[in-house]
C-alpha cells in the first residue's frame, strides 16, 4: 500500500481553473479543430457559442479552445462580458492582443498601423449624445495603449453595430494578409446588453458572408441561445451551438483516476460509485469531492469509508464558496422566489422509486406565484434581477430553473 500524501493532491476545484485531465470534452475540441482548418482554407464556417449551466467547465474550455488556435499561429483575445460595460473597450483590448500577436509575421507594418488607427478610433468613440442628430464625440479620459493616432472615417461612427461590422472586417484582412485567422473568446456572452449582442450578431453574420477569417467563441448560460435570438432572428442559424453538460460515468472516473494514477494512486470500485452519486458528474464537484477525499485518505486504494469521511468537508466548501456567495448576493425577495423554486423543483425532481433526481426541474412561474400566494405580475421584479444576476434562467417560456447544479438541494437544507 501507498500512503496518499495531501502535498501531492491534484484535483483543481476552482474557478476556471483547468483540471488535472480534461475528461469528456474531446468532442468540442474535435468540432474546433475542424473549424479553425476549414476557416484556415477559406471554407464558411459558423462562430461556435458553448451554453450550459455553472460549474459544467465552459470557461476551462474556452481556455483550452483558445490554446487550439494559438497552436495554430492564429490571433486571439478573450474577454469576459458583465452587465454593467459597454462591449467597445474590451473589445477593442481583445483585438488589439491579437493584431499585435500577427504583427511580427505581417510583411508591410504600415497595414497594421492603419488598423490600429481604426482599432483606437472605435475604442474612444462613445455613442451618438444629444438630439437631432448631434454627431458622436470622442472620450478624452480614456487612452488604449495604442502609438498610431487615431483614423477618421472608419469603425468611428458611434454607432456600435456599423462600427463592429468595419472593425471585424479590417481585422479580418490583416489576418488574411498573414495567411491566418483571428479568434475573439467571449465569456459570460448572455451579460451582453441588448445592442451589443446585436452587433455582434450583425459582424458575424457580415463575416461568414464573406467567408473572412475571424470568429467569435462565446460561453454563457443554458439561456444565451434565446439572447441571442431576441438580438437577431438569424442567430439561429448564424452561430454553431454546443451544449456543455456534466461528465458521464466513464469520463467523471477518468477525471479522477488519470491525474491519481500519476501519483501511484488507486481507487476502489466503490469509492468512485459513491464519488459520482456525490458529484453528480458535474466537473467542478468532482474535482471538490476528489480533493476532499484525497486529503483524508490514509493510503492507496482509496475506499468508500474515505469518500464517506471527506463529503461532509466537500460540501462544507461548496456550501460557502459554491452555493452560499451566490445566495449572499440577493435579496430577501429574491431569496424567498429562490426557496419557492428550490421546494417545487424537488418535488419535481422525485422519481418513482421516491428518490430524488440530483436535477432541480424547471419551475412553471404561475406555480411559484401560487405557492406564494401571490399574483406573477407581482413577482416580475424579483424573477427578472435574479436572471440578470445569473442565479436563474429561463430556458421555456412561462419556467424557470436554477443556473447552478443542485442549487434547489442546497436550499432545501438550509433554515428559513
Amino acid at each position: 500500500m501507498r500512503d496518499v500524501d495531501p502535498v501531492r493532491n491534484p484535483y483543481a476545484p476552482g474557478a476556471g481553473q483547468r483540471p488535472p485531465e480534461l475528461a469528456g470534452r474531446g468532442r468540442e475540441l474535435d468540432v474546433f479543430e475542424v473549424v479553425l482548418e476549414r476557416v484556415a482554407r477559406g471554407r464558411p464556417e459558423r462562430s461556435l457559442m458553448l451554453t450550459g449551466l455553472r460549474g459544467v467547465g465552459k470557461t476551462v474550455l474556452l481556455n483550452t479552445l483558445r490554446s487550439q488556435a494559438i497552436g495554430r499561429l492564429w490571433g486571439s483575445g478573450k474577454i469576459e462580458a458583465r452587465p454593467d460595460q459597454s462591449l467597445r473597450r474590451p473589445i477593442a483590448a481583445a483585438l488589439h492582443m491579437a493584431v499585435r500577436e500577427l504583427a511580427p509575421r505581417h510583411r508591410a507594418p504600415e497595414r497594421i498601423d492603419g488598423f490600429l488607427g481604426v482599432l483606437k478610433a472605435f475604442a474612444q468613440r462613445s455613442a451618438p449624445t444629444g438630439r437631432g442628430g448631434t454627431p458622436p464625440k470622442l472620450r478624452d479620459r480614456w487612452q488604449p495603449g495604442i502609438d498610431v493616432p487615431a483614423a477618421s472615417g472608419r469603425a468611428d461612427s458611434g454607432d456600435i453595430e456599423i462600427d463592429l461590422v468595419e472593425l471585424f472586417t479590417d481585422a479580418a484582412a490583416v489576418a488574411t494578409d498573414v495567411g491566418t485567422g483571428i479568434a475573439l473568446f467571449i465569456d459570460e456572452m448572455q451579460d451582453l446588453g441588448a445592442e451589443d449582442v446585436s452587433a455582434l450578431c450583425a459582424a458575424c453574420h457580415e463575416l461568414s458572408q464573406l467567408g473572412a477569417p475571424l470568429i467569435v467563441v462565446g460561453a454563457g448560460l443554458p439561456h444565451l441561445p434565446a439572447v441571442l435570438s431576441a438580438a437577431k432572428s438569424y442567430s439561429e442559424r448564424l452561430f454553431r451551438y454546443q451544449r456543455i453538460d456534466r461528465l458521464d460515468r466513464i469520463a467523471a472516473d477518468q477525471a479522477l483516476c488519470a491525474p491519481a494514477e500519476r501519483e501511484e494512486v488507486e481507487y476502489e470500485q466503490k469509492a468512485l460509485d459513491l464519488l459520482y452519486e456525490s458529484s453528480g458528474g458535474y466537473p467542478y464537484f468532482v474535482q471538490a469531492y476528489g480533493k476532499a477525499t484525497w486529503d483524508h485518505a490514509p493510503r492507496s486504494p482509496i475506499t468508500a469509508a474515505d469518500v464517506r469521511v471527506a463529503a461532509p468537508e466537500a460540501e462544507a466548501e461548496l456550501a460557502v464558496g459554491f452555493f452560499g456567495s451566490r445566495f449572499e448576493r440577493a435579496t430577501p425577495a429574491e431569496r424567498e422566489y429562490m426557496r419557492a423554486m428550490a421546494a417545487l423543483s424537488g418535488t419535481s425532481g422525485e422519481t418513482g422509486a421516491g428518490h430524488r433526481d440530483d436535477m432541480d426541474a424547471a419551475v412553471p412561474t404561475a406555480e411559484i406565484a401560487r405557492s406564494l400566494g401571490r399574483k406573477p405580475a407581482s413577482l416580475s421584479p424579483a424573477r427578472d434581477t435574479l436572471i440578470k444576476k445569473g442565479l436563474i434562467y429561463s430556458g421555456e417560456r412561462g419556467t424557470v430553473a436554477f443556473t447552478v447544479p443542485h442549487f434547489g438541494r442546497y436550499l432545501r437544507t438550509q433554515p428559513a
